[in-house]
């Protein structure tokens, strides 16, 4: 059907289709919590049904035949078109803007949760090192001692074998630092570490943000809690262990209690999952859509052999090009 030719003018439905594709896609992206695949369907089928609709009506109103029938289809998706596009304006279209409208409150609380991990390990470190203060203190007091309470001298592992109480201290703390301060510690402290400076520039990168916030918005909080108790599989057969975990490894005869934090999480998933009223600039970006996306309806001619859809004195206004 030669009706059906694109013509140079629907590259405006193109170009609307797609706009309202990409910001639907973001929006539901932040609905879902980054669902990307579920979010991708929806983008293209609004995309898809709002382009077609609009495309239709423009095919329909270029007719060259069966005038009556087709003007009535015209109509019909025409007015589809409008209806749908203003579903789409107030349901869906605007939640980007809501989200991204309340980005500093965002990133506010997520930075304060990067921090609070980060200080982490830090505590974790000023709590190793106490812990090994203390006990180097004990190991000497028992040793000072060995005479006046020779069980505790043994109970703490000493042994009367010829190697000096002094290389006997510093054996123990090389044992207890290395239970405080395992290699694979260090491995998931830089785990972490990457985890935690890669979500700091999603925070404070545009297009990170996004695609990507809705990543640290669901990992932030599960992290730290694995950091602290759980540990990090790095694969099928090996663990990283906890900071609680390590913390609870003890030198002989050392009394201490294990690492303590404290994690608090703000509710950020509500502003993500809650949907807001349309605002000013969504409002008036639909409606420049909208007004893109009828262009080429508005401009194409309709056929001279038919007064249907035009007056005795005015066709329809048209630009060529």
């Amino acid at each position: 059907m030669n009706q059906l030719k694109f013509s140079k003018a629907d590259v405006f439905i193109l170009i609307g289709a797609m706009l309202l594709g990409v910001v639907c896609f973001l929006g539901i992206n932040f609905y879902t919590l980054g669902n990307k695949p579920l979010s991708l369907s929806w983008a293209i089928g609004i995309a898809g049904t709002l382009g077609g609709t609009a495309f239709l009506a423009t095919v329909w109103k270029r007719t060259s035949c069966n005038f009556k029938t087709y003007f009535v289809l015209e109509v019909l998706f025409l007015i589809l078109f409008t209806l749908s596009m203003g579903i789409v304006s107030y349901k869906i279209f605007p939640h980007y803007f809501v989200v991204s409208g309340q980005r500093t409150e965002i990133q506010s609380k997520l930075t304060a949760s990067i921090t609070q991990a980060e200080n982490m390990f830090t505590e974790y470190e000023r709590y190793a090192e106490n812990r090994k203060e203390l006990y180097r203190d004990k190991l000497r007091g028992v040793a000072a001692a060995q005479n006046i309470n020779p069980s505790e001298y043994v109970a703490y592992g000493f042994e009367r074998n010829g190697v000096s109480n002094d290389r006997q201290i510093e054996n123990k703390m090389f044992v207890l630092h290395a239970n405080l301060f395992p290699t694979n510690h260090e491995e998931m402290k830089q785990i972490a570490s990457n985890w935690l400076t890669d979500a700091s520039h999603t925070l404070n990168n545009w297009w990170a943000w996004n695609f990507e916030i809705v990543d640290v918005v669901n990992k932030v909080e599960k992290n730290s809690q694995d950091w602290l108790e759980k540990g990090v599989v790095v694969n099928k057969t090996d663990t990283l262990k906890s900071l609680i975990k390590l913390s609870t490894i003890r030198g002989i005869g050392e009394q201490a209690e294990d690492f303590a934090f404290n994690l608090s999480f703000d509710d950020v998933k509500k502003y993500f999952t809650t949907l807001g009223s349309p605002t000013l600039l969504s409002t008036g970006l639909a409606a420049l859509i909208y007004l893109l996306m009828l262009l080429s309806y508005l401009i194409s001619k309709r056929s001279t052999k038919t007064t249907v859809g035009t007056t005795k004195d005015k066709g329809d206004f048209d630009i060529d090009f």
